[in-house]
């Protein structure tokens, strides 16, 4: 086991992670980040690179996420301590909904759509023509009917798939409890027996966690695959500098004392 996956015990999990999840955003943020920026703007030679490095960081934290739920700490996965409040609407099983991929991917679409309906000249004058070669910027423009098909295909999945999951963290948490509050009368006038059948339940209960937790990150994994392979050069770094926007900008310091000073409940 490598020494960043052997960060994960019983005891240490919580902060193991958190100090594991802060490392990554920061790797992220401060290297990965800034590269593919650059390439975009200029250095595109090297941009399949930099591309593929921030898709490898998004998988490799996802199987990092699987390595530590296997140490009996997948209820600490599924509700993170380390994730921010702004961060809590957009998480679904441990991290971010897969539908964030596909709802960033089809943001990209439906930009291009509003601009090329706009006048002709304001839209070559934008400020991300200014800032980057018209061939970056147009990426979307005109997608093929394959992507568009493909977008289709992942989104059905995701109807599928996601449901089924949520279904199963739910039958795992009430199957749990049935069978604790069947004994638990018992418990409390001390039958070892019925202390058994609590033990083997919560057994039972975190296998079936860990099964929903795995298959969740499985999903999220499957979906940047598919994207990336559907997807132009140019497109993958857009979508991927979206992303990687996205997740750093949750951790905007003047953003999360705006956020802590709102009154507004957020639900």
């Amino acid at each position: 086991m490598s020494p960043k996956l052997a960060l994960f015990g019983r005891k240490k999990t919580t902060r193991a992670f958190k100090d594991y999840y802060a490392q990554w955003l920061h790797t992220l943020k401060a290297t990965l980040l800034p590269l593919l920026r650059r390439s975009l703007s200029s250095d595109h030679h090297l941009l399949s690179t930099h591309v593929e490095s921030l898709h490898h960081h998004f998988q490799s934290y996802y199987q990092t996420l699987d390595a530590a739920a296997q140490n009996d700490t997948v209820a600490h996965l599924l509700h993170p301590t380390w994730r921010n409040p702004m961060e809590a609407p957009f998480l679904w099983l441990g991290d971010l909904h897969p539908y964030t991929f596909t709802n960033l991917l089809r943001s990209f679409l439906d930009k291009d759509s509003d601009e090329s309906s706009s006048d002709e000249d304001v839209s070559c004058v934008s400020r991300d023509f200014l800032d980057k070669p018209w061939h970056v910027t147009t990426a979307f423009r005109s997608p093929s009917k394959s992507l568009m098909a493909k977008i289709d295909q992942i989104e059905c999945g995701l109807r599928l798939m996601a449901p089924a999951l949520a279904v199963r963290y739910r039958n795992a948490q009430a199957g749990f409890v049935e069978k604790v509050g069947a004994e638990w009368e018992k418990c409390e006038s001390g039958s070892a027996a019925a202390r058994e059948v609590v033990a083997e339940a919560a057994t039972a209960e975190m296998e079936e966690l860990v099964g929903v937790f795995v298959d969740a990150n499985r999903l999220r994994r499957s979906v940047l695959a598919e994207i990336m392979g559907c997807t132009s050069i140019y497109q993958a770094a857009l979508f991927y500098q979206g992303l990687a926007q996205f997740l750093v900008g949750f951790w905007d310091r003047e953003l999360l004392r705006e956020f802590e000073r709102c009154k507004m409940p957020i639900y």
